[in-house]
């Protein structure tokens, strides 16, 4: 058997989320199907992150274990064959038997897109958040500030969150403007579930100025979600990138470079 590490973009706006679902659509139940239509066996795919409905990837990373003898080439151009539109293999390769999509990766990067202008957009639609009151980015970014390094994160995590802990190390929570739109980058070696999405409707409500920076550490102490602010819509997240050891030598390195993936 080899192990093949993929690396997946898609527009999650019309699929349940990651995880395969028996009666709705998935992006791991398309991707799966893909895969084993290329190896002509039953391929099961294991990621680095199962994002949430409407939630989008830029560079999820999977791997998957098979008996088929295809080239690179043949698995990546095959499988977008078989795949829609909104769904995209952009590499995969060989990885060592004791590689694990999830369990190897060090961190993972996720980025918030907001379109902060008066009037909403039809081409970023579903594609990104919008927030017509203006928002206040240095507040927000001195507020990020206060949930960097590691901490209890229990304001920030859904009801429905399975994690045994809900201490999470956070390497950089960032935001930045440029011109309209507005990026929130959070670097962590795991979140809890909806805690970007939770975390960007607190940074949001800071930058309108119904509260202070100083309420993202009043909130974090508090350790009650309830206390904290309404969650983000999903339209606006990205799981980025997915940081691995470099002995992997993943073609997927995280990339630098400008936030928005946007047509604007």
């Amino acid at each position: 058997m080899t192990r093949i590490a993929v690396g997946l973009e898609y527009q999650g706006s019309s699929y349940v989320g990651w995880q395969a679902q028996p009666t709705r659509p998935s992006v791991q139940g398309l991707t799966e199907k893909a895969f084993s239509e290329v190896a002509a066996e039953p391929v099961s795919l294991v990621c680095a992150g199962r994002t949430d409905a409407g939630v989008h990837a830029h560079g999820q990373v999977a791997h998957f274990d098979t008996g088929a003898e295809r080239t690179l080439r043949a698995w990546v151009l095959g499988a977008n064959s078989y795949l829609p539109r909104d769904i995209s293999v952009s590499w995969a390769w060989p990885v060592p038997a004791h590689f694990h999509a999830r369990y190897s990766a060090e961190a993972r990067t996720y980025r918030y897109i907001i379109l902060n202008r008066r009037a909403r957009s039809a081409l970023a639609a579903r594609r990104a958040t919008w927030v017509h009151r203006p928002l206040d980015d240095r507040a927000m970014a001195q507020a990020a500030s206060l949930l960097t390094g590691e901490h209890d994160f229990s304001a920030f995590r859904a009801a429905e969150c399975q994690a045994k802990s809900p201490i999470r190390r956070m390497e950089r929570l960032s935001v930045r403007r440029e011109g309209e739109w507005v990026t929130i980058e959070a670097v962590a070696n795991a979140f809890l579930h909806h805690m970007v999405r939770n975390i960007a409707g607190l940074l949001i409500v800071i930058g309108k100025g119904e509260a202070p920076p100083q309420w993202a550490s009043q909130v974090l102490a508090g350790r009650d979600r309830r206390l904290s602010a309404p969650t983000a819509s999903a339209d606006g997240l990205y799981l980025w990138t997915v940081r691995y050891p470099e002995a992997f030598a993943l073609p997927g390195a995280p990339a630098q470079g400008r936030s928005a993936i946007i047509a604007r």
